[in-house]
């Protein structure tokens, strides 16, 4: 992993890796005391999901996403040319690790039911996956900017859910992983 990674000539320090999606690693960085999202978007296989031009995409999804209020972290800056983009970054728990320490709220649910209700009202879908999620002072948000033409089958209530809490499909997951 590098120490230092640019994003428009802009150098920041690299912490560590947050984790690795679908599209690319998200690592921890800061600069000037203040810590970002620093993602560099990958072109790694991936079986289950195929993508266009994916910086494009993520600057296309997080537009969407804005306009449908929900909470997510702003995007800072965006390297066309590095594919790297500079998100806010919101300090806290997954909602996958408040699941697998049992420490989920009712009020996390209530919270992602509205998010899903809003995404629905504009035709979207996100990904409801657990680590997708980020708790800050009680207040749930989207940290993918992911988002997709709505499909019943990929809604929360039949597919997300499943892994909000701890059912086969969250053991199974823990198990790959």
């Amino acid at each position: 992993m590098q120490n230092t990674m640019t994003v428009n000539q802009t150098e920041y320090t690299v912490i560590k890796l947050l984790g690795r999606g679908k599209g690319g690693y998200s690592y921890l960085a800061e600069k000037d005391g203040k810590r970002y999202v620093l993602k560099q978007i990958h072109h790694e296989p991936c079986e289950y999901y195929s993508f266009g031009n994916k910086i494009e995409a993520e600057r296309n999804d997080y537009n969407r996403l804005v306009e449908t209020g929900i909470r997510l972290p702003k995007m800072l800056d965006i390297d066309i040319q590095n594919e790297r983009i500079l998100k806010e970054y919101i300090d806290g728990p997954t909602i996958y690790d408040l699941v697998k320490d049992d420490a989920m709220k009712e009020s996390y649910l209530s919270q992602i039911k509205e998010m899903a209700k809003k995404v629905y009202s504009v035709g979207l879908n996100i990904d409801y996956f657990p680590t997708n999620f980020v708790v800050q002072d009680e207040l749930i948000y989207y940290i993918d900017y992911e988002c997709n033409n709505y499909m019943e089958e990929w809604n929360f209530e039949n597919w997300g859910i499943k892994y909000w809490s701890k059912t086969q499909e969250f053991f199974d997951y823990i198990n790959q992983h």
